[in-house]
């Protein structure tokens, strides 16, 4: 470089334009997902796409939203036009997709790009290639706005070359689509790949249809509704139930003001919401749309709009955690059997449990000749059945009784204790070195259980005092067990250290199935879990109590 040649120069406008791409257009899902936003933020109530080669070789997307006339349409296809804002002041709030006015004009810079509009009247039909004008001229077509790119990245080799495989970039579009489907289920959605059919959502009047449309009835009925408010942050949309969250294959998505953002800490602040109800490593399915004033959360903080920030992140954090935790708290919770139902539709099949705790009261309310109690079934010495208003509810026995403990224990071990029985012969326990360091560990907190447990020679403690969770308990299996688990981290991925433990004692000390319970041991048993407060789930992600809807009974007998 001479001396006399300038060392900074200002970008010649094509290469801008290509950087400027290079944020907004990073693969085909990236032109799908901002033609789509473009498409909605138009009016559109039906948006179809179609791709070929994964998008390498053709993107369209055609929509009947509101379309433009032809000076708004050359327009557009300059760097930071938009309709959408005028001034700086409008970024607060902005709730319509796209505001940066950077899509069409970055990807018609690496694309061969045709727009085709009509808002009233004659048509427009634009084509670009490598981000100069070609085209301009009438067309004739309906109301709305095609957008097609061929040969993305056709003038930038070392862009293209890095695209991944067909099938993959698909699995992308349809990704992109299935997420803003999501947010509008009032739109109707298509997605075709080389003319086969991925993506056929008709407009759905609940949200819940179309997550059905989307993932099918299998994923959409073990979802539950999350519905919370708190402050001016309102918290909807679905979390999965426990029992069907699984290590693998969760979908986890957050919107923000209608717009989806890519936010961890909330997802994960959601599943922060199962605790005690999952087993460590499971990771359940959320679908969570927050609702805030617009001046409390920044969307302009990321090139494609993906990420967001929130004024008060620790308060947005919390409100979903209880959100989710909410959701998982009532009875309607439970697991349904048979066809089931999502608990998101009519409520007809499981309206709630149904029954008043003080019918389970053994004192008669008032003078009747009619026994107040529900019956009270138990099968196989470890179900327990009993109608309810929508059908039949069936506990398991030591899962409900280990979420009763659980969540006693939890009280018991920030409080005074559990109250102890003092043992008549003192029992000695031999113990492996693993294991006396374990309880060595948690002496404060078996002795808050109820466990006074004291070292006497060698390998030898001896236990003076126990708990009596039930007429059944045996202290010296119990206590072995426990410790056997908390030396052996069974519970290790509980971050909660009290936690942990409350769950291993719930577990060990529990009722276990097969043991015969009488009619007053099974009441007490089902109005200490309907009390609960997540009385469907216990602490390893299995149900405590299932639903057998009055309408499953009448299907299978023939009565609708």
């Amino acid at each position: 470089m001479s001396p006399s040649t300038p060392r900074v120069q200002v970008l010649p406008a094509q290469v801008a334009d290509q950087i400027a791409a290079g944020e907004v257009v990073e693969r085909p899902a990236s032109v799908v997902k901002e033609l789509v936003e473009n498409a909605l933020d138009a009016g559109a109530r039906s948006v179809r796409v179609e791709l070929e080669d994964g998008g390498k070789t053709l993107i369209r997307v055609s929509d009947d939203g509101e379309g433009m006339d032809r000076e708004d349409a050359t327009r557009a296809l300059q760097r930071h036009a938009t309709s959408k804002i005028r001034a700086a002041a409008d970024l607060i709030g902005v709730a319509t997709f796209g505001f940066r006015g950077e899509a069409l004009p970055a990807i018609a810079s690496v694309s061969r790009f045709e727009l085709e509009t009509c808002a009233a009247g004659a048509g427009t039909h634009v084509r670009v290639a490598g981000g100069k004008v070609d085209v301009a001229e009438h067309a004739v077509r309906q109301r709305g706005t095609t957008v097609t790119v061929r040969a993305l990245f056709f003038n930038t080799p070392a862009r293209r070359k890095f695209l991944r495989a067909p099938a993959t970039e698909t699995r992308a579009a349809v990704e992109a689509v299935t997420v803003l489907a999501l947010t509008r289920p009032d739109v109707a959605f298509t997605l075709t790949s080389d003319g086969r059919a991925l993506v056929d959502c008709p407009p759905a009047a609940r949200a819940i249809d179309r997550v059905r449309a989307l993932w099918g009835r299998e994923l959409a009925d073990t979802l539950l509704p999350v519905a919370y408010r708190e402050g001016s942050l309102e918290v909807s949309g679905f979390a999965q139930r426990p029992a069907q969250a699984r290590p693998a294959g969760r979908k986890g998505y957050v919107f923000v003001r209608g717009r989806p953002i890519r936010d961890p800490f909330i997802l994960r602040a959601g599943e922060a919401g199962y605790r005690s109800t999952i087993a460590p490593g499971d990771r359940p399915s959320l679908v969570l749309f927050l609702d805030l004033p617009g001046d409390a959360v920044d969307v302009n903080v990321h090139p494609a709009k993906l990420e967001a920030r929130f004024r008060d992140k620790f308060f947005v954090e919390k409100v979903v955690e209880e959100a989710v935790r909410a959701a998982l708290a009532p009875l309607t919770a439970a697991a349904p059997l048979g066809l089931g139902d999502s608990g998101l539709g009519t409520g007809a099949a499981w309206s709630g449990i149904g029954v008043p705790l003080e019918l389970f009261s053994r004192e008669p309310l008032s003078p009747s000749p009619q026994p107040l109690a529900p019956p009270l079934l138990q099968v196989f010495d470890t179900y327990i059945l009993f109608q309810t208003e929508g059908g039949v509810a069936i506990v398991d026995q030591h899962s409900a009784h280990e979420r009763v403990l659980y969540e006693g224990v939890m009280r018991q071990l920030s409080g005074d204790g559990a109250p102890a029985q003092r043992l008549l012969l003192p029992l000695t326990l031999d113990f492996t070195p693993p294991e006396l360091e374990a309880i060595d560990a948690h002496r404060e907190l078996l002795q808050r259980v109820g466990f006074e447990v004291a070292p006497f020679s060698g390998r030898s403690v001896v236990v003076h005092t126990a708990p009596n969770p039930h007429p059944r308990f045996e202290a010296a299996r119990c206590l072995q067990e426990l410790v056997a688990d908390l030396a052996g981290g069974r519970f290790g991925g509980w971050q909660n250290r009290l936690e942990r433990f409350a769950a291993t004692y719930a577990c060990r000390a529990a009722i276990k199935a097969g043991h015969r319970l009488d009619p007053d041991e099974m009441r007490e048993l089902v109005v200490r879990l309907l009390t609960a407060t997540l009385p469907a789930h216990d602490v390893h992600g299995r149900p405590s109590l299932v639903q057998l809807p009055k309408e499953e009974l009448e299907r299978r007998f023939g009565r609708t």
